[in-house]
């Protein structure tokens, strides 16, 4: 069977669509986790948190589709990212899995019992099953920019030298407060948006406007210690983009700065940074002035724009490696064979346009306000 795209170009396509899946995921779900994160603070009254919980409570268990998407994408098109990243980080993704699960648990037993302890209680474990998610995955970020302690031996068997706690450095933490930050401001926009005129969406207000200072500072913060340490790394020799997949074909070095190197090299990248800054002012603004859709507006650029730098500075490498330079992976030594990403193309190009426009039907039927009145006098409502 011929297959009419290259072998690079269609690893480059499938890089893009990773980031696509990522950033989905980001988008929806990432305001559903900063909604868990700000329940116990934003709202006050069992009558507050029962309309902040129904904000995304129509919606959020559809918004985890991104997520098993990205994890499918990476299992079938980058085996081995898929070996490293879940055999290496196990314990992280099991500490993800364990808050996330927090989640459907809490929504469905919280209004079970009428009685106060009960329901704040849950309201906590809601606040685990947001605030954990969104620092893991920031700190998950942190160890692929600065490298993850593996390396394959000659028969390409998998050697891991980390732990949990290793997984925690300055640079990491920066990150992961940074993904805290972005998500908690993508939360407020969505609240702003979401609840009546009120106490609750003052308060999630004045939460924004503090998440989205945090998160231009640490986003900047972040960019610092990139150019100024040696997080960075760049190819010392070179690798065929259309060769076959080999995690010992080819060669990195640790150097500093080696991170902005693609800025330089292809000066449009600079958008992704610049939305990243720009998009957090605005959601900013949009806070100050109650601007709703432009803080929703701001924030979403935001996540984008942060996300997006993150894979522009690492291209091609998608997760190298701290302890053997040979084994570092990137788009063109780890992808899946040329027939395997061209055939998932095509299901992709089938089934991503139905996820969309279901996605987007789902929130137009939802679309509006949720009111105090209709929490207490909706049954069917959490």
């Amino acid at each position: 069977m011929a297959i009419p795209l290259d072998y690079d170009m269609l690893r480059v396509i499938w890089w893009a669509l990773m980031g696509v899946l990522l950033i989905g995921f980001a988008l929806t779900d990432g305001f559903d986790l900063g909604v868990a994160t700000l329940l116990p603070f934003v709202a006050r009254t069992d009558a507050e948190r029962r309309m902040v919980i129904n904000t995304v409570g129509p919606t959020w268990e559809g918004n985890q589709v991104w997520f098993i998407l990205g994890g499918g994408a990476i299992f079938a098109a980058w085996p081995f990212v898929y070996a490293v990243s879940f055999s290496g980080f196990y314990l992280a993704m099991f500490l993800v899995l364990a808050a996330l699960i927090l989640r459907p648990v809490g929504f469905k037993y919280r209004s079970k019992h009428e009685d106060a302890a009960w329901r704040s209680r849950w309201d906590w474990a809601l606040f685990v099953g947001g605030f954990v998610p969104s620092l893991v995955f920031g700190v998950a970020v942190g160890n692929v920019l600065s490298g993850a302690p593996f390396r394959f031996d000659d028969d390409l068997r998998l050697h891991y030298a980390g732990g949990l706690l290793g997984l925690f450095t300055p640079f990491t933490l920066v990150a992961g407060l940074l993904s805290v930050a972005m998500i908690v401001q993508h939360g407020t926009a969505w609240l702003s948006m979401k609840v009546e005129a009120g106490a609750v969406a003052d308060r999630a207000r004045r939460f924004g406007k503090i998440a989205a200072v945090a998160a231009i500072l640490l986003y900047a913060i972040g960019f610092a210690m990139i150019a100024y340490t040696d997080l960075g790394y760049r190819l010392s020799a070179g690798i065929d983009p259309a060769g076959p997949s080999n995690p010992l074909d080819g060669n990195s070095i640790h150097a500093a700065g080696a991170w902005l190197d693609n800025y330089g090299a292809y000066p449009w990248m600079i958008a992704a940074p610049t939305a990243g800054f720009i998009g957090a002012a605005l959601a900013w603004l949009g806070h100050l002035r109650r601007w709703p859709a432009i803080a929703f507006a701001g924030s979403s650029l935001a996540t984008i724009g942060i996300i997006a730098s993150v894979g522009g500075s690492m291209f091609p490498y998608i997760l190298p490696s701290s302890i053997d330079a040979r084994s570092s992976l990137t788009v063109w030594n780890a992808s899946s064979s040329h027939m395997t990403l061209w055939i998932m193309l095509l299901v992709t190009v089938v089934f991503l346009p139905i996820v969309l426009l279901y996605t987007a039907w789902a929130y137009r039927v939802m679309f509006g306000r949720v009111t105090a009145e209709a929490v207490r006098t909706n049954p069917d409502l959490y």
